[in-house]
């Protein structure tokens, strides 16, 4: 795609990071947006421009819902479990998911978020995309979603709970969720096709994009240079392996809003659980393809 398509979604992130810069507060910048902002306004991605209201409902309501617990005194391992489930019981009860908003449910747990600019941040971008998606959206573009699969939202629900496992037993419950990569992994469950070469190429851009979010945060001061060179890298990045994965671009602005002991393993704690979590994928993609499977 032309460079020039591209301003308006990065455009929309810098002002984000700008405004956490006025007004001195982290919690204003919002990893998922990044994402999301590129993958609507950019790519418009059709599964995600289908219902252009649930753009901004769906991950305020999960953010809500993870807001909410974060303020209780329970255990961070408790309070990721509790989001996962309501999240999943929201997802199959109302019948429609949308993947970016697993990683706005997760996010102030996994960043400790406690003020109520957390909230209103979301309801803000979220209601910008939104209206952004409404009027680029494609006339005709179809509002037909399928429902969420039980049985794939179970899985999903497994496979997350035994990497927050080994999270905690390694000794790093700030990365028992990593939300750009449940995103992935979630996304991935829902693949037509998926295959080994898609797994590695998507574990490479992932943990790179980390590695670069984290080092631009440890080197430079200037939040807004680091957002500008933190866009420019993952492009460079998703340009050379051909690929076009939303999430990518939530990675680097995660760096700058996690607790500085998570920010040295992210990358390494990035690239191993991916491999766990798109392995299950693959194997539960395997499995659905042999005779007799549905």
């Amino acid at each position: 795609m032309p460079p020039r398509s591209y301003l308006p979604a990065f455009a929309f992130i810098l002002l984000m990071v700008a405004a956490a810069m006025l007004f001195q507060d982290r919690e204003i910048i919002l990893p998922e947006l990044a994402a999301m902002a590129v993958a609507l306004w950019t790519w418009k991605d059709p599964q995600w421009m289908r219902h252009p209201e649930k753009i901004f409902l769906w991950p305020s309501l999960t953010a809500l819902l993870g807001f909410a617990i974060n303020l209780t005194q329970l255990p961070v391992s408790a309070k990721l479990a509790l989001v996962l489930i309501g999240m999943l019981g929201m997802f199959a009860v109302l019948r429609y998911s949308l993947a970016p908003a697993l990683a706005t449910g997760f996010l102030p747990v996994v960043t400790n978020a406690s003020h109520w600019s957390f909230m209103l941040a979301i309801l803000v971008t979220t209601a910008v995309l939104a209206i952004g998606v409404v009027w680029r959206r494609p006339r005709g573009a179809s509002r037909d979603a399928p429902p969420p699969q039980l049985p794939l939202l179970g899985f999903y629900a497994l496979i997350s709970a035994a990497w927050m496992g080994v999270a905690l037993a390694l000794g790093h419950a700030q990365l028992m969720v990593i939300p750009p990569l449940a995103v992935v992994v979630y996304e991935s469950l829902h693949m037509k096709m998926y295959s080994a070469r898609l797994l590695a190429k998507q574990v490479a851009v992932l943990s790179m994009s980390a590695g670069v979010g984290v080092l631009a945060a440890q080197w430079l001061e200037s939040w807004l240079l680091i957002a500008l060179l933190d866009l420019l890298l993952v492009h460079a990045i998703l340009a050379i392996f051909k690929m076009r994965v939303p999430a990518v671009y939530a990675f680097p602005f995660l760096a700058l809003v996690l607790p500085a002991g998570a920010l040295p393993v992210l990358p390494f704690a990035t690239a191993f659980a991916g491999v766990l979590l798109l392995g299950a994928v693959l194997l539960w993609h395997r499995w659905r393809r042999q005779p007799g499977q549905r």
